[in-house]
């Protein structure tokens, strides 16, 4: 009995490092088949079947020293296989006019050219983000692709029905298929053109895991994580790039205080309460490090401007020690290279607390906020520097707005207590000590 126990303990165990590497591995497996055979339901298939083959030999012959190297070399060998039976079918398939190259291909792992691999993950990621397709379904197909994420777990990111998710891979697969996306890594012009959509979906990926929009967790860790791994493979691809570093930084940075955004219930905990020694410091080190390799401020894109804010908060040793004139003069550097309605909120907010809620206000007033009506925290915003203000009931109107437009169940709890609160207040006349807006 003991020895099936530890035969069924052996099998868990090789199970569970296959599962791993299917995590790590697979965008590099799928990349390099998909340069092959030029399908991308036929390369995931082929993938599929080199972690079935690994489920099946690794627990008889032991866990290989190279298992991405075991996984790619059985692969490729895999998608030769089917391109032979392709053209003893006669298909027409157009992967078939690089059939005669493939068969010069050293299929030994140590013939594994991590240069070429390097230039299959990056044209993966570039065809996952192509601008011809929508925004959506760049999203799913470069966690589905890239990540190795299932259609039940980007539904589950996402608070969607898996049909929803599945329809978006077909359709971005058929996008591709019919209006014959080039599998090649663009030219290096094409690159740069292409880079802002790559960079935005992975960032959409981290700020949906960070402050998820719908549901009952306002962190999703799994999906920072999942963001945070995309950052640092574009950043192994291209790492001469600013704004791929920058992008990369202010992930790390952003994460690194997500244990502290919530108290042990699942509740919001704002920047300014949050236990600062909890920061995870080693995080904070390694944002700073590629946020000083992305180099000179001076020509700055977005990200590496949110990194820089990001890393004034990183830096302050407390919320009191916090540089605001310095986050204020970054907002303005990026109203300047990406105006958006949330940065000019951002940048009143850090004026308020730079210069006073009264000053705030006013730069709350400044801004055109048509398309902040369905943004709860504008009136949040206005509600925090209200209640500084001692202005109680015009404080408890702006929170009761915030919360008819929040939808994450955690936001909304302290949306309410903050209201419940400023009620009471209004009720009896106390001044309490105000509590800042920024939400870390």
């Amino acid at each position: 009995m003991e020895s099936i126990d530890h035969g069924q303990t052996a099998a868990v165990d090789v199970r569970a490092r296959v599962e791993e590497a299917f995590r790590l591995e697979y965008g590099r497996v799928v990349a390099s088949v998909l340069r092959m055979v030029r399908d991308i339901d036929t390369a995931e298939e082929i993938a599929q079947e080199a972690f079935g083959q690994a489920l099946d030999h690794w627990p008889v012959s032991g866990m290989p020293d190279r298992p991405g190297a075991w996984l790619l070399t059985t692969a490729r060998r895999r998608a030769l296989d089917h391109l032979r039976r392709a053209r003893r079918a006669g298909a027409h398939a157009p992967a078939l006019q690089h059939h005669a190259a493939l068969h010069t291909i050293d299929e030994s792992p140590d013939a594994m050219d991590p240069e070429a691999i390097s230039d299959d993950r990056l044209r993966l990621i570039f065809i996952c983000c192509h601008p011809g397709l929508p925004e959506e379904s760049r999203v799913a197909l470069t966690l589905r692709l890239v990540g190795g994420l299932t259609t039940a777990e980007i539904a589950r990111a996402f608070l969607l029905p898996e049909p929803t998710i599945a329809q978006r891979l077909v359709r971005a697969k058929r996008t591709i298929r019919d209006r014959e996306l080039s599998y090649e890594l663009p030219e290096r012009a094409d690159l740069s053109e292409r880079l802002p959509a790559v960079l935005a979906v992975v960032y959409l990926i981290f700020n949906e895991g960070y402050a998820a929009h719908g549901g009952d967790a306002l962190v999703r860790h799994d999906l920072c994580q999942e963001a945070i791994r995309l950052g640092r493979t574009l950043a192994e691809l291209m790492p001469s790039e600013p704004e791929v570093l920058g992008l990369l930084a202010l992930m790390e940075l952003q994460s690194s205080r997500s244990a502290t955004r919530t108290d042990p219930d699942g509740n919001l905990v704002l920047l300014a309460d949050q236990d600062r020694s909890r920061w995870d410091q080693a995080q904070i080190a390694r944002g700073l490090a590629v946020l000083d390799r992305a180099g000179l401020m001076a020509d700055a894109g977005r990200y590496q401007i949110q990194a820089a804010i990001a890393a004034c908060h990183a830096r302050a040793v407390s919320w009191e020690t916090t540089d605001w004139p310095a986050i204020v003069i970054h907002y303005r550097a990026l109203a300047e290279v990406a105006p958006s309605p949330v940065v000019d909120l951002n940048r009143a907010v850090a004026i308020g607390l730079a210069e006073g809620p009264e000053a705030g206000l006013a730069a709350l007033d400044a801004i055109d906020t048509t398309a902040l009506r369905g943004y709860h925290l504008l009136p949040s915003a206005r509600a925090d520097f209200l209640r500084r203000l001692g202005r109680r009931r015009e404080a408890a109107v702006e929170y009761h707005r915030a919360l008819a437009v929040a939808d994450n169940a955690r936001e909304r709890a302290f949306l309410a207590g903050r209201l419940a609160a400023c009620e009471a207040e209004a009720g009896n006349g106390s001044d309490e000590p105000w509590s800042p807006t920024s939400q870390g």
